[in-house]
Formats: C-alpha cells, sequence, structure tokens
C-alpha cells in the first residue's frame, strides 16, 4: 500500500519536521510513504473572500496533480473517527483493491470545494483548530497508529 500526503507549505520548526520523519521512518515497515509539499498562494493581511477563493483554486490546480486512489481530504466539516475506525477505513481500501490512500492538508484557509469533492472520506481530527503545521504530526502519527491497529500491536494500547 502507498500513503500519500498532499500538504500546502513547508514545515518551518525543526522540531514538527523530526516529529515527521519519525513517523515516516516507522511507516517504512507497512507502506510506501510519498510526500508532497506544495506551495501556499500568498495573501495579504486581510484578503478578500474572491481573493481568498482564487488561491485556493490554484492550489487545487497544484494537488490535483498527486491526487490518487483513496482521497481523504482534512477539512473542519469532516467526519470525525476514532483510531480504530481510521484504521478499518486504511485496511478496507486495500482489501477493495485500492493501493494508494492520499490525505490532503490545505492551507490555513482549507481547501477548494474541488479538492473536498474529491474526497470519498472527508476527514476532521477535531473540533478544536490546530496549526496546520501541527496537524501534519497528528496525522502521520495516527496513520501509523492505523497500521498498528490492523498488525494488532502494541503501540495503540
Amino acid at each position: 500500500m502507498t500513503i500519500n500526503l498532499i500538504v500546502i507549505g513547508k514545515l518551518k520548526e525543526e522540531y514538527l519536521r523530526s516529529a515527521c520523519a519519525e513517523y515516516i521512518k516507522r511507516l517504512g515497515r507497512y507502506c510506501t510513504f510519498e510526500l508532497h509539499e506544495l506551495d501556499e498562494c500568498r495573501l495579504g493581511d486581510s484578503p478578500s473572500e474572491k481573493e481568498i477563493a482564487c488561491a485556493l483554486e490554484k492550489e487545487a490546480e497544484q494537488i490535483k496533480k498527486y491526487a490518487k486512489g483513496m482521497i481523504v481530504p482534512m477539512c473542519i466539516e469532516g467526519r470525525q473517527l476514532s483510531s480504530p475506525e481510521l484504521s478499518e477505513k486504511i485496511s478496507s481500501a486495500g482489501v477493495n483493491g485500492c493501493s494508494t490512500v492520499t490525505f490532503i492538508i490545505g492551507s490555513s484557509f482549507g481547501l477548494a470545494p474541488s479538492v473536498k469533492n474529491m474526497g470519498g472520506l472527508r476527514l476532521s481530527m477535531s473540533k478544536m483548530t490546530f496549526p496546520h503545521q501541527l496537524a501534519r504530526v497528528m496525522l502521520l502519527e495516527q496513520i501509523y497508529r492505523a497500521f498498528q491497529i490492523a498488525e494488532g500491536g502494541k503501540y495503540h494500547k
């Protein structure tokens, strides 16, 4: 199985890069991992709704180049799943012949509707708001946990 992670923006903090690198290393035991860090469209301090929508569509064009397989946009209006439920979704994708699961994390303004509509499953981590850079670490940890659960490993307990 391939886990494909598409993110808008790069990690700025070394401690976040280190945490991501650790989970990516751990995931190597279970899957092929692909990371696509795409450029964020720069906006001024007080962008209009139209400017935001335009920027999100430009980012969507980049995202669509790398999105494949089962597509899971991360968005606030998405479903919240438990770790075992996420494990089941990833496992069932593989059982049903889908060899790639693509997770997408947008910019601080989110994702364009066209990207959200690509997904069979829209996923939300929480009703709380997290920095997008921290969300990447959290998502990688949950994907790793999902594989551990599927294997019956001790990590989840």
